[in-house]
């Protein structure tokens, strides 16, 4: 998703998943080379790079995904699947949003979170990539 719209993705140490070339090749199809990847050692480095708002993806959201107003310099954060993020990194975010899902079930995949969160910001900032010609 990243490479198909040009988006760079910050991956923070400890990560809850493998991380390497076998892994990012059947992750990644034949895209991955065109993905911009980085890697920070840890939350601290992560934090030294940041520039815009932090809008952290959470199931104890704040904000419904539909009423948050995104802006171009945002940083769409998303923890583990399995555990979320740790209590610094959620007191940190500038927003904090939840995907309304129906009642009773309790979170999406966070590739699937990823790209609902993705598209509806990019709608909202006009950041789709330019049309291709057919």
């Amino acid at each position: 998703m990243a490479a198909c719209f040009d988006l760079p993705v910050d991956l923070i140490e400890p990560m809850g998943f493998a991380w390497g070339d076998r892994a990012l090749s059947r992750a990644g199809m034949d895209y991955a080379a065109s993905a911009r990847v980085t890697r920070h050692a840890d939350w601290a480095a992560f934090l030294s790079t940041v520039s815009g708002r932090i809008a952290l993806l959470t199931t104890r959201g704040a904000t419904r995904l539909d009423a948050t107003i995104f802006q171009p310099d945002d940083i769409l954060l998303l923890g583990a699947e399995s555990s979320g993020v740790p209590p610094e990194v959620h007191d940190r975010a500038d927003t904090r949003v939840i995907i309304p899902l129906v009642p009773g079930l309790r979170s999406l995949n966070v590739a699937v979170a990823a790209a609902i969160a993705t598209g509806e910001a990019l709608r909202q900032i006009n950041g789709w990539p330019a049309d291709q010609p057919i």
